[in-house]
């Protein structure tokens, strides 16, 4: 599991100050783009090599309303790990573990400049897989 702590500021609410509900793909997007920095993964260097990783599904459960000036922790988990795709399980927890939402999303890595499916690279593979 890889876990990444989201502060939740005032551009992320609406006027009642809870999060707009597209801010937690957001947040789900930025951890598994951490996930790959931590990994020493640059994403400049992907596209370079024409990879790219595109969100195919997502299915999502708004459970409870997060709220401005919180402090929250996205945790991701690889679910599934195919040669051209992975499926994440991601939540948005507080300190405590009560859970505001929870997703599961489909990336599938790409070609970039066809955008067609193409091969995960090895040392991403390796890493994730490492990771289950």
């Amino acid at each position: 599991m890889f876990t990444w702590p989201i502060s939740i500021y005032y551009e992320d609410t609406d006027a009642g100050g809870v999060v707009y509900h597209s801010n937690y793909l957001n947040f789900f997007e930025r951890a598994r783009s951490e996930w790959l920095y931590a990994m020493n993964i640059k994403q400049a260097t992907l596209l370079e090599q024409d990879v790219a990783f595109v969100v195919k599904k997502a299915d999502i459960d708004f459970i409870k309303p997060a709220k401005f000036e919180q402090k929250l922790l996205v945790n991701s988990r690889i679910q599934e790990l195919k040669r051209a795709s992975m499926v994440f399980d991601q939540e948005l927890v507080d300190a405590d573990g009560q859970c505001y939402c929870r997703a599961s999303i489909v990336v599938v890595c790409v070609a970039l400049s066809k955008m067609r499916p193409k091969s995960i690279p090895q040392l991403i593979l390796q890493e994730f897989q490492g990771a289950r």
